[in-house]
Protein backbone atom coordinates (compact mmCIF):
# COMPACT_ATOMS: atom_id res chain seq x y z
CA UNK A 1 0.00 0.00 0.00
CA UNK A 2 2.63 2.40 0.84
CA UNK A 3 4.25 1.68 -2.84
CA UNK A 4 1.17 2.52 -4.48
CA UNK A 5 0.91 5.63 -2.29
CA UNK A 6 4.82 6.64 -3.24
CA UNK A 7 3.72 6.05 -7.04
CA UNK A 8 1.00 8.19 -7.10
CA UNK A 9 2.64 11.40 -5.38
CA UNK A 10 5.42 10.71 -8.03
CA UNK A 11 2.75 11.00 -10.64
CA UNK A 12 0.93 14.00 -8.97
CA UNK A 13 4.23 15.86 -8.43
CA UNK A 14 5.16 15.03 -12.46
CA UNK A 15 2.02 16.50 -13.25
CA UNK A 16 2.61 19.69 -11.11
CA UNK A 17 5.07 20.57 -12.52
CA UNK A 18 4.03 19.62 -16.13
CA UNK A 19 0.81 21.79 -15.75
CA UNK A 20 3.03 24.92 -14.28
CA UNK A 21 6.29 24.27 -17.31
CA UNK A 22 2.93 24.42 -20.19
CA UNK A 23 1.02 27.43 -18.70
CA UNK A 24 3.89 29.45 -18.43
CA UNK A 25 4.91 28.39 -22.22
CA UNK A 26 1.53 29.21 -23.36
CA UNK A 27 0.37 32.67 -24.66
CA UNK A 28 -2.25 34.35 -23.12
CA UNK A 29 -5.74 35.68 -24.81
CA UNK A 30 -5.60 39.01 -23.91
CA UNK A 31 -1.18 39.33 -25.27
CA UNK A 32 -3.08 41.01 -28.40
CA UNK A 33 -5.57 43.50 -26.44
CA UNK A 34 -3.46 46.25 -27.38
CA UNK A 35 -2.79 45.54 -30.58
CA UNK A 36 -6.35 44.29 -31.79
CA UNK A 37 -7.54 48.34 -30.65
CA UNK A 38 -7.12 50.24 -34.09
CA UNK A 39 -5.08 47.23 -36.23
CA UNK A 40 -8.41 45.77 -37.43
CA UNK A 41 -8.44 42.53 -34.99
CA UNK A 42 -10.88 43.62 -32.58
CA UNK A 43 -12.91 40.27 -33.56
CA UNK A 44 -10.09 38.22 -31.71
CA UNK A 45 -10.28 40.44 -28.62
CA UNK A 46 -11.24 37.58 -26.05
CA UNK A 47 -13.24 36.29 -28.55
CA UNK A 48 -13.17 32.37 -29.95
CA UNK A 49 -9.67 30.93 -30.83
CA UNK A 50 -10.87 28.05 -32.31
CA UNK A 51 -9.92 24.51 -31.64
CA UNK A 52 -7.64 24.13 -28.87
CA UNK A 53 -3.53 23.48 -29.44
CA UNK A 54 -1.35 20.68 -28.31
CA UNK A 55 0.01 23.16 -25.37
CA UNK A 56 -3.67 23.51 -24.38
CA UNK A 57 -4.43 20.25 -24.44
CA UNK A 58 -2.04 19.19 -23.01
CA UNK A 59 -2.46 21.54 -20.02
CA UNK A 60 -6.25 19.53 -19.39
CA UNK A 61 -4.79 16.29 -19.51
CA UNK A 62 -1.85 17.47 -16.84
CA UNK A 63 -4.99 18.86 -14.46
CA UNK A 64 -6.82 15.87 -14.79
CA UNK A 65 -4.04 13.28 -14.04
CA UNK A 66 -3.07 16.02 -11.05
CA UNK A 67 -6.82 15.97 -10.20
CA UNK A 68 -7.04 11.81 -10.24
CA UNK A 69 -3.93 11.43 -7.89
CA UNK A 70 -5.35 13.75 -5.40
CA UNK A 71 -8.10 12.01 -4.98
CA UNK A 72 -6.42 8.83 -4.99
CA UNK A 73 -4.18 9.74 -2.55
CA UNK A 74 -7.16 11.14 -0.23
CA UNK A 75 -8.76 7.91 -0.53
CA UNK A 76 -5.64 5.58 -0.43
CA UNK A 77 -5.18 7.66 3.17
CA UNK A 78 -8.20 7.75 4.21
CA UNK A 79 -8.23 3.69 4.14
CA UNK A 80 -4.52 2.60 5.39
CA UNK A 81 -4.51 -0.75 6.99
CA UNK A 82 -3.65 -0.37 10.71
CA UNK A 83 -0.98 -3.10 10.88
CA UNK A 84 1.22 -0.48 8.77
CA UNK A 85 0.91 2.16 11.76
CA UNK A 86 -2.22 3.70 10.02
CA UNK A 87 -3.71 5.14 12.80
CA UNK A 88 -3.85 8.76 13.45
CA UNK A 89 -1.98 10.28 16.69
CA UNK A 90 -5.49 11.15 18.01
CA UNK A 91 -6.61 7.48 17.68
CA UNK A 92 -2.82 6.46 19.41
CA UNK A 93 -3.16 8.68 22.26
CA UNK A 94 -7.10 7.46 22.82
CA UNK A 95 -5.41 4.08 22.72
CA UNK A 96 -2.65 5.24 25.35
CA UNK A 97 -5.20 6.84 27.48
CA UNK A 98 -2.59 9.88 28.02
CA UNK A 99 -4.46 12.50 29.93
CA UNK A 100 -4.07 16.10 28.58
CA UNK A 101 -1.26 18.50 28.84
CA UNK A 102 -1.87 21.04 31.34
CA UNK A 103 -1.76 25.19 29.88
CA UNK A 104 1.58 26.41 31.10
CA UNK A 105 0.12 28.91 33.23
CA UNK A 106 -2.03 26.36 35.14
CA UNK A 107 1.07 24.41 35.42
CA UNK A 108 3.89 26.52 36.70
CA UNK A 109 3.85 27.02 40.19
CA UNK A 110 3.96 30.24 42.34
CA UNK A 111 6.53 32.70 43.07
CA UNK A 112 4.91 32.76 46.59
CA UNK A 113 6.23 30.82 49.73
CA UNK A 114 2.92 30.59 51.30
CA UNK A 115 0.31 28.29 49.74
CA UNK A 116 -2.87 29.34 49.81
CA UNK A 117 -6.02 27.94 48.02
CA UNK A 118 -5.46 30.48 45.06
CA UNK A 119 -1.75 28.14 44.76
CA UNK A 120 -3.33 25.24 44.29
CA UNK A 121 -2.27 23.64 40.65
CA UNK A 122 -5.39 21.81 38.82
CA UNK A 123 -5.58 17.70 39.05
CA UNK A 124 -2.45 17.82 41.99
CA UNK A 125 -3.06 16.06 44.62
CA UNK A 126 -4.47 18.03 47.78
CA UNK A 127 -3.49 17.47 51.02
CA UNK A 128 -4.61 19.42 53.97
CA UNK A 129 -2.60 23.10 54.41
CA UNK A 130 -2.60 23.77 58.68
CA UNK A 131 -2.76 27.91 58.75
CA UNK A 132 0.63 29.71 59.36
CA UNK A 133 -1.04 30.59 63.00
CA UNK A 134 -1.49 27.66 64.64
CA UNK A 135 1.79 25.97 63.38
CA UNK A 136 3.73 28.51 65.00
CA UNK A 137 1.76 27.83 68.35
Amino acid sequence: MQVLMNLVLVLQLIAALAMIGLVLVQHGKGADMGASFGSGASGSLFGATGSANFLSRSTAIAATIFFVCTLALAYLSSHRESGLGGSTAAERLLEQGAAPALPASAAAPSSTASASSADVVPGAALSPVAPASAASN
